[in-house]
């Protein structure tokens, strides 16, 4: 939680008592349903909620603003966000029934109201979002795929705030992502996320982002 607060020094103390609580409820539901590795859940914080929370950092969402969060898995990045941005939409879709039982009791033991779940395969999806969000679930190309149906193209109509303008793809990759990119015929705008945190572990983390 001290890594929360390093980045996010002004969160409210309800978000606070949040993100607290998504500490022991993943320890207790990852022992039940394995959605993060075992390696892993003694870095969740710096692996799994910061990382997400790296969006909040290059990005902010206005009330309103729907979200859809492609193979969430165990809630990443969908419920580090849904806390920081209480006022937006969040819908959660993962083709897996398993894990977004794990996603709803963990949306419920941190008290969050704003987020939808659904089983669904990417492809299936059906909807408008403002934004889409997905961390290392599919090749860049395929994510647009599935995206692209699903996006709103409404453009500077102030239904979002972001620092690039207009609804889009927003993803979380890492390593080398020089062929990914050149097969999917697309010219995303990419952030190192060591520029937006300074531990080791986000040397090689990137967010991409695809404008609709």
């Amino acid at each position: 939680m001290e890594l929360v607060n390093k980045y996010f020094p002004s969160l409210s103390q309800k978000q606070i008592a949040q993100f607290t609580a998504l500490g022991s409820a993943y320890t207790e539901w990852n022992a039940k349903i394995n959605v993060i590795s075992r390696q892993d859940i003694g870095s969740l914080y710096e692996r799994h909620i910061l990382h997400s929370l790296s969006i909040a950092a290059a990005f902010s969402f206005k009330k309103d603003v729907s979200i859809l969060d492609i193979g969430t898995g165990g809630g990443f990045p969908g419920i580090p966000l849904a806390i920081y941005f209480p006022e937006v939409k969040f819908t959660l879709i993962d083709s897996v029934g398993k894990k977004l039982k794990v996603v709803d009791a963990i949306a419920e033991a941190a008290g969050l109201n704003n987020i939808h779940t659904i089983k669904e395969r990417a492809e299936n999806i059906r909807g408008k979002y403002d934004f889409v969000v997905s961390r290392a679930v599919a090749p860049l190309k395929e994510l647009w795929t599935w995206s692209r149906t699903v996006l709103n193209t409404r453009g500077k109509d102030g239904d979002f705030d972001a620092d690039f303008t207009g609804n889009g793809l927003i993803c979380l990759k890492g390593g080398d992502l020089s062929l990914e990119i050149a097969e999917s015929g697309l010219h995303p705008e990419i952030i190192a996320i060591s520029s937006l945190f300074t531990e080791d572990f986000f040397r090689d983390k990137y967010l991409l982002y695809i404008a609709a």
